[in-house]
């Protein structure tokens, strides 16, 4: 896949589900202590789990939404669609101004590891309905319609799925590095 020019819907799609599979994969095994260890202050992997999850369920609500609704919410775009480098290199500079806090909505509260079978459905849930409303929409709208992001800002829908890739990988590095220092 040529990521410096815009994917095609279909590319987006797939490097979605791929990359939250490979996060899937990477703590579903995880036994009680890893799932719930925590390091340098770093969320527990059930937490970034949970995180992931919470990230997912707006963007599969403004895909749902009319058009028309996003188009009165949010307006329309005015320049073309970021790259997926330059969407990801946005995001890494905002974590650096902003010290890396993510707004309390998205925050998981601790997980324990009996909950953990209910989180992992509720997340592949929203993986699955995310590639399913984002189907839906054409090319086109990809690029004209924007919604906000809450660290950089107004994003169109293209460059948010271009977020839901990259996000998954920045999660799953960080959880990662949490479970390679249990």
């Amino acid at each position: 896949m040529n990521e410096t020019i815009l994917w095609d819907k279909g590319s987006i799609l797939k490097a979605i589900e791929t990359h939250h599979s490979d996060f899937i994969s990477s703590i579903e095994l995880l036994d009680k202590e890893t799932f719930e260890f925590s390091w340098k202050n770093k969320w527990t992997p059930g937490q970034q789990l949970v995180h992931i999850r919470k990230s997912i369920e707006p963007v599969v609500l403004a895909f749902w939404l009319p058009r028309f609704v996003l188009k009165f919410q949010f307006g329309l775009t005015n320049r073309p669609s970021r790259t997926y480098e330059e969407l990801v290199a946005r995001y890494l500079k905002a974590l650096v101004n902003n010290k890396a806090v993510a707004p309390k909505r998205f925050a998981p509260k601790p997980l324990s590891f009996s909950s953990h079978e209910k989180e992992f459905k509720a997340y592949q849930k929203s993986v699955k309905k995310l590639i399913s409303v984002a189907q839906i929409c054409t090319e086109e709208e990809l690029d004209k319609f924007v919604i906000p992001h809450p660290l950089i800002g107004k994003l169109t829908l293209r460059e948010m799925l271009f977020f839901c890739v990259y996000h998954v990988q920045h999660h799953n590095k960080l959880t990662q590095e949490i479970i390679s220092n249990h």
